[in-house]
């Protein structure tokens, strides 16, 4: 553990890449990303996160995945999860709570099972961002809801479900993207409420939970740094340790995304400047992949503390 750096990456499709292997065997990435890229079958799948341990002969070494449900369903060459969305999930929340709770484990054991299979132990839900009328669809179903109070009860069930599956969670985006208009994987989204707003609703839903893991959102909040993305800001990072309370590993959204200005190197850097733990790079460009790595620190101690509560919960 201790020689690894402080980055998470994807991979370019269903097998390593001789390329991919040495690079996982010269900057040993903390964990791998998987995408619909890289899922064939489950055989096929098994044996590339198999393939990933080997290298750093770990059997509990980080494997990623973002898979929600509705249109964000990595798994959807496996099983179809297209109608259960997040606001699906909501809305039978609020309608009927022991329903709620019967149908939200039977798809949270079911996701579980199909994970355990392929060898991912990492899941980058829930989605605690709340929906706004008039903001950007990038969000949209996949909040459970526009009531904060609704969306942090059914982030607690998630988490929650997921841990006793042994299974880690992510929740994202914090400190919250709902509010934003514009898609964060094109453009620079910029919110102007003021803070004591923000505590009210979209800090609200992600303050005190017990994830392993949380994932920033590249948005500028103005009234708290005018300058510089949550990713970037070492104002709101530092509120999301204070104020939201959040004590784990915190992650970067996709550095490759457009929201973010500049260079890729200088992205990497100020991600780690400002506070965050690990820097996440997705789409498997290996020239990104290489200034992504020579960027990333080695891990640190907080690092190697929280991941190894972490894999306690493995099994």
């Amino acid at each position: 553990m201790n020689n690894r750096r402080s980055f998470i990456v994807g991979i370019k499709s269903t097998k390593l890449s001789l390329r991919e292997k040495n690079f996982l065997k010269i900057y040993k990435p903390w964990g791998v990303i998987l995408f619909t890229r890289n899922i064939k079958n489950i055989n096929q799948t098994s044996k590339l996160t198999s393939s990933i341990k080997k290298i750093f002969n770990d059997k509990n070494y980080p494997i990623l995945i973002d898979q929600e449900g509705g249109r964000v369903n990595r798994l959807k060459n496996l099983i179809s999860f297209d109608n259960l969305t997040s606001e699906f999930f909501g809305n039978k929340y609020i309608k009927n709570r022991k329903e709620f709770i019967f149908y939200y484990k039977l798809f949270v054991d079911k996701i579980s099972y199909l994970l355990k299979s392929i060898g991912v132990n990492i899941n980058t839900v829930p989605v605690l961002d709340l929906r706004f009328v008039g903001a950007s669809n990038i969000i949209g179903d996949r909040s459970f809801s526009r009531n904060p109070k609704v969306v942090s009860k059914i982030g607690d069930y998630c988490i929650n479900y997921f841990k006793e599956n042994g299974i880690g969670t992510v929740i994202k985006h914090i400190p919250g993207h709902g509010l934003a208009k514009v898609d964060s994987h094109k453009f620079t989204p910029i919110i102007s409420k003021k803070k004591n707003y923000l505590f009210k609703k979209d800090f609200t839903s992600f303050k005190n939970k017990k994830a392993f893991f949380a994932m920033t959102a590249h948005i500028i909040f103005n009234k708290i740094d005018n300058k510089n993305t949550a990713t970037h800001s070492k104002l709101l990072i530092k509120l999301i340790r204070n104020k939201i309370r959040f004590k784990n590993l915190l992650i970067s959204d996709d550095l490759s995304m457009k929201s973010l200005k500049g260079t890729l190197k200088d992205n990497t850097i100020k991600t780690f400047n400002a506070g965050c733990n690990l820097a996440l790079h997705c789409n498997g460009n290996f020239k990104e992949m290489l200034i992504v790595a020579k960027n990333s620190p080695l891990v640190d101690k907080f690092i190697i503390k929280k991941t190894s509560q972490f894999y306690k919960i493995l099994r």
